[in-house]
């Protein structure tokens, strides 16, 4: 049986990055940061109005609000192949599509499954919660 309890989590509420950390947000395609951690991003670590997908300045954009939940998971996917290859850099996921997506963390936190084997890829506490209990830790 695995245990968890020797990871780091992300902070539930983030206001400064260290210069090797990136704020992972939930967004929308059209890039409207208007709410949420997507609003955060955008007045605090980088994310570009306009831009609803990927790397923006100290930030990560994952679409969330385009339809069910496997909509979001080809977008994941493309975050971890970016995670795997900047292997040197913290990236800090929020509760993505667990606040205006309205999606809850038993939903979204599957498809953070594969973070667990990520050193570089940090969750929130309540994801790895449900992961925890999924694979009956």
């Amino acid at each position: 049986m695995e245990n968890y309890s020797h990871l780091r989590f992300t902070p539930e509420h983030i206001t400064s990055l260290a210069p090797d950390e990136i704020f992972v947000f939930g967004s929308n395609l059209d890039g409207i940061h208007a709410g949420g951690a997507a609003r955060v991003a955008y007045e605090r670590f980088g994310a570009v109005w306009g831009q609803g997908v990927g790397l923006q300045g100290q930030s990560y954009a994952i679409p969330t609000m385009q339809g069910g939940v496997e909509t979001i998971r080809p977008y994941v996917e493309q975050f971890f192949d970016l995670a795997r290859e900047w292997d040197q850099t913290t990236f800090l996921v929020t509760r993505i599509g667990c606040g205006i997506a309205g999606f809850t963390d038993e939903e979204i936190a599957p498809l953070f499954a594969e973070a667990l084997d990520l050193y570089n890829v940090v969750l929130p506490r309540s994801f790895v919660e449900v992961l925890a209990r999924r694979k009956n830790i």
